[in-house]
């Protein structure tokens, strides 16, 4: 399982930065996090065709580290969604 070697929060550009250990980095805007929560109740709102809505300036407010990802807790609230390694890889270099 790959691992980032530093994870960075920017509350100022609502940007999540990972660092990879293969050297690449990871830019990630934080409503983009939000909108692609992979919690159930997420899923069960793009299961049923919908997207899901978050405000513009929702922000990560805490990141709680488990092994195989983190758990992040927006400015919405929300914080129901564990955002494995590998989910956050495949979300792209800089989806802002």
């Amino acid at each position: 399982m790959k691992v980032p070697v530093h994870v960075e929060l920017d509350s100022r550009a609502h940007t999540m930065t990972l660092y990879w250990p293969d050297a690449m980095t990871q830019r990630l805007s934080h409503v983009a996090l939000r909108r692609a929560c992979p919690c159930a109740a997420c899923r069960r709102v793009r299961v049923a065709g919908d997207e899901v809505r978050a405000p513009e300036g929702v922000a990560v407010v805490d990141i709680q580290s488990m092994a195989y990802g983190v758990q992040l807790v927006f400015s919405d609230g929300h914080a129901q969604g564990i955002f494995p390694w590998s989910f956050l890889e495949a979300l792209g270099a800089d989806a802002v």
